[in-house]
């Protein structure tokens, strides 16, 4: 199996109001795919379809070869699903949830997957800790290892490291690419663009329809970059394609006169471009 989710033509209403519109789209095995729109793109709706939450009213979905509405208790032993909010009980450890959530899976060795999964995430220290007196990044955590904790083929994970430090965040996706290695698909949705980058392919969603689809290499190299040059003292600024022959091409044609004494490139960030692709299609 080439691909861990196979989407087509699916679309989703509620009532007037059309959440997902004919949408279509491969996710290979073993890899981090981003869902990549601003809050209200449709972002929540599609994952909860993938993870049978959510009927759809058209079209074809096929999770890990299965359908999630007809074959949904088989496909919830090979998902892993991590909800927008932490659904996570207050009033118990951090521990104790997670042996919650893996007694309702009925594992076997269940102590033993817990502190393991609970060193995954650097939380060993917190275990026995009440998730009540945890910020909201260490909460993530706590419901990454529930989702975890059966060891799922797929990780369906909503705005993951949405409100929480640069420092967790960084982890987190240290942790999400430590899975993606070792054979886990990840399908990850997130309003922060920055976060393409950390991904291996990226869908960007609005009004809940694509609007593109690539690798964020191949999303970068479509802005463009600002060459700004200081030649015998006069600095003089040129906007080149962002790609690697786009700044070939533009200092051939300079030719590194013993003039020129600094170049420096100031690319368009990830968060403009995916701005500017949204606003293209806003117009449109």
């Amino acid at each position: 199996m080439n691909h861990a989710i196979e989407i087509k033509d699916l679309t989703k209403k509620y009532g007037q109001i059309l959440a997902l519109k004919s949408i279509t789209l491969n996710v290979p095995v073993g890899t981090i795919y981003g869902l990549i729109g601003p809050n209200g793109a449709g972002k929540t709706t599609l994952i909860k379809a993938l993870v049978g939450a959510v009927k759809p009213s058209s079209g074809h979905l096929n999770v890990l070869g299965m359908n999630p509405i007809n074959d949904k208790w088989a496909l919830r032993q090979k998902i892993g699903y991590m909800p927008q909010s932490a659904a996570l009980y207050e009033d118990l450890s951090a521990k104790q949830n997670i042996l919650f959530f893996g007694k309702a899976q009925k594992i076997e060795n269940l102590n033993q997957k817990t502190d393991e999964v609970l060193q995954f995430v650097e939380l060993t220290d917190r275990a026995n800790d009440l998730v009540r007196n945890f910020s909201g990044g260490m909460k993530k955590r706590v419901s990454l290892c529930c989702a975890l904790i059966h060891s799922p083929e797929i990780l369906f994970l909503d705005e993951p490291t949405a409100a929480i430090d640069p420092h967790l965040k960084l982890q987190s996706w240290n942790l999400f690419r430590k899975l993606a290695n070792s054979g886990v698909t990840l399908f990850i949705s997130t309003h922060l663009m920055d976060e393409a980058m950390h991904c291996d392919k990226v869908t960007i969603l609005m009004n809940g329809e694509i609007i593109a689809v690539d690798t964020p290499q191949k999303i970068i190299e479509s802005g463009k970059t600002v060459l700004t040059i200081k030649d015998n003292g006069v600095i003089t600024t040129r906007t080149i394609a962002s790609t690697p022959e786009g700044l070939a091409n533009e200092l051939l044609k300079l030719g590194l006169r013993a003039s020129i004494t600094e170049i420096s490139a100031t690319p368009d960030t990830i968060e403009n471009i995916v701005l500017n692709i949204i606003k293209k299609n806003q117009i449109h």
